[in-house]
């Protein structure tokens, strides 16, 4: 194969921007193709299969550039979906999912909060994952219209610290000291999460993980693009180009595309 053909991201709008930038970071001669989903989002309102076959729409445009590695850079369809993906495509597929293992290591109180989407707490795989950890309190809270509005390019709007406020005092009253960041919009929130938590609570996002996770895979399969230049970088959104615009460093690399 190829070493130098890209890596494809795909995420239910540009959260998964916040995975492309570890991944940049850890792999800066590797290619990628971002692709935001943003006319359907947010994943977390919808069905088990309507997610499914949304990754599928997704993976089978990024095949059909290329691709020689899928990042589901979305923790709802990894959480829905991962599974389905992983037996319909033969190309290495990397998911992510709320790191709750890091947290229980983290924490001194074995009291952690995991704020995500409606779609990833509410999935089998959630569910099965938080049961492995019998010994810790895990607070769970769903995110309701954080990815909305921060689709909506709305991330210092009033409503968002109202709803931070609402989401995060309840975790703070039950004693948690770690904060996952369960949903690949969320780290562009950490700003505003920090002024509302006390100091001694820590946050947690899957970013440098499957950053590790994507080099590991692609040393295994010998993908490793061994190219002594940088990498080139082309995102695209389905819906408002403007917004996406606002998460990437290089603007001339954000495009339209009608998928």
């Amino acid at each position: 194969m190829d070493n130098t053909k890209p890596i494809g991201l795909f995420d239910s709008g540009i959260g998964g921007t916040s995975i492309c930038t570890e991944v940049n970071k850890l792999l800066p001669n590797e290619n990628t193709i971002y692709l935001a989903d943003s006319k359907n989002a947010p994943y977390g309102q919808r069905s088990k299969q309507q997610i499914i076959e949304l990754s599928y729409k997704n993976i089978d445009y990024l095949l059909s550039q290329d691709c020689k590695l899928i990042i589901v850079a979305c923790n709802t369809a990894t959480t829905n979906a991962i599974t389905e993906l992983r037996s319909k495509y033969d190309v290495p597929i990397i998911g992510i999912e709320p790191a709750i293992k890091p947290a229980t290591l983290l924490t001194k109180t074995a009291v952690i909060g995991v704020l995500a989407t409606k779609g990833t707490i509410t999935s089998e795989l959630f569910s099965n994952t938080v049961k492995k950890y019998s010994d810790i309190v895990i607070v769970e809270q769903i995110g309701y219209d954080l990815v909305k509005l921060i689709e909506d390019g709305k991330i210092d709007h009033p409503e968002m610290n109202l709803l931070l406020k609402q989401y995060l005092d309840p975790m703070i009253e039950k004693g948690i000291d770690t904060l996952v960041l369960g949903c690949t919009h969320y780290p562009y929130l950490i700003a505003q999460i920090k002024k509302l938590l006390p100091d001694n609570i820590s946050i947690i996002d899957s970013g440098l993980a499957v950053a590790k996770q994507t080099q590991k895979i692609l040393l295994e399969k010998n993908l490793l693009n061994t190219s002594p230049q940088s990498g080139t970088h082309i995102f695209y959104t389905n819906k408002d180009i403007e917004v996406l615009k606002m998460f990437v460093n290089d603007q001339s690399a954000v495009h339209y595309l009608d998928f």
